[in-house]
């Protein structure tokens, strides 16, 4: 009998050695491991903070990861741009090349809110140049260049309407300025969005009496965009 349970108990081990590489190949042919997570700080910038993306304005690093690409190791930023239901993988490694950006300091939202004061500087030429001038000053992601936007096509109630064009620019390069004050400053949109309007009137020819309005010819666009 004690022969019998020692020859039960070896065979017992041996299909245990043989199941194990079956797991192992198993393990190997299953889903793909999931983005390792990495360090919380990479070129300056650290998981949970706000930045500028310039094509998309105003976004939260929630995490850096490490992914496989083609047998490569990529360590990636995860943000979130919450406002627009979207998220974006971005290198590490290029993150400065491509634009990406702390929230602006004190000094460049200064400068920003001052632009705004400023008197609209609307050149003497076609719309649809003009307008390409104004989209690229809004995914530059440079805040003072954006503000020189809002002034630009900003209207008083006394001034002409803006063209439907006209209104679609100004309002992506009032909604990057705003949502990057919102976050530089800790208010709510609502409060940021004040903030832009207050320092807007008070640029010269932007006053409520209509005395000095600025003459319609100079604000309307000379040819529509296609």
């Amino acid at each position: 009998m004690p022969h019998k349970s020692h020859a039960k108990a070896h065979a017992a081990k041996q299909a245990a050695k043989s199941r194990a590489p079956v797991k192992h190949a198993m393990a190997k042919q299953g889903a793909p491991v999931p983005p390792k997570k990495t360090a919380h700080t990479r070129q300056g910038f650290r998981t949970n903070e706000f930045i500028v993306y310039p094509a998309h304005g105003v976004g939260q690093i929630v995490r850096i990861e490490e992914q496989e690409v083609a047998g490569f190791k990529l360590e990636v930023f995860v943000i979130s741009f919450s406002k627009d239901k979207m998220t974006l993988r971005v290198p590490t490694s290029k993150a400065i090349t491509v634009g990406m950006r702390k929230l602006a300091p004190p000094d460049v939202v200064k400068k920003a809110l001052d632009t705004l004061k400023g008197r609209a500087r609307i050149k003497r030429t076609m719309w649809s140049r003009r307008a390409q001038e104004y989209e690229a000053k809004i995914n530059s992601g440079n805040l003072v260049s954006i503000a020189e936007v809002v002034r630009d096509l900003y209207r008083s109630d006394t001034q002409p309407e803006q063209s439907y064009s006209e209104r679609q620019l100004y309002e992506a390069a009032l909604d990057r300025m705003v949502r990057e004050l919102a976050s530089v400053e800790d208010v709510t949109e609502t409060e940021a969005a004040k903030l832009v309007e207050t320092n807007l009137l008070k640029g010269p020819r932007r006053t409520k009496t209509g005395e000095e309005a600025e003459p319609a010819a100079a604000a309307e666009p000379q040819e529509e965009a296609a």
